[in-house]
Formats: structure tokens, sequence, C-alpha cells
């Protein structure tokens, strides 16, 4: 006898939940990540602290304007500008010096 196709299932609401919860435990060990590099490059006098440090004030930034979608309350949009502006900042000064 033949079996019928297996169909596919489609992604349901449990499903939408782990792939959010997996991005954020990731995101969460980038962090740590990224701040472990920043202290090395401080205390080895490596100037990419600037640059390493410039993306946590972006990931900060971009998690306040994500919560400012989500709630629209005002103070999330302008802390999260204000985080963006000294992540430019960093960043420029990074490409500018080395």
């Amino acid at each position: 006898m033949k079996q019928p196709p297996r169909q596919r299932s489609l992604k349901d609401e449990r499903d939408q939940q782990i792939d959010v919860q997996a991005k954020s435990y990731a995101l969460e060990f980038m962090i740590a990540a990224t701040q472990v590099f920043t202290i090395m490059c401080l205390v080895k006098g490596n100037p990419a602290w600037k640059g390493s440090l410039s993306l946590l004030f972006f990931g900060a930034a971009f998690s306040l304007f994500y919560k400012y979608q989500q709630y629209t309350a005002k103070p999330y949009r302008q802390i999260g500008v204000f985080l963006l502006l000294i992540g430019i900042a960093l960043l420029i000064w990074f490409g500018i010096t080395g």
C-alpha cells in the first residue's frame, strides 16, 4: 500500500515563540562576548574597543526602538536615539583614529 504524502506542518505560535527565544538567547551570548572583547581590547591597549563598544550601543538602541514599536512610549524612542547617537559617534571615532 502506498502511504499518503506527508503534509508539511505550518509554523504555529509555539514555533514562533521558540524562534524568538532562540534569537534572544543567541543575542545575549553575543552581547556577553562583545563585552569581553571590549574589555580585552582596553586592557591590551587596542583601539578596537571603540568599535566594539559602539556595537553594544547599537544593540541597546535597536532593542529600545523595538520596545517603542510595541508600547509606543516616547522615553523608549528618546533614549534609543541617544544611545544610537553615542554608537555612531564611537564608530566614527574608531573609523577616523583607528
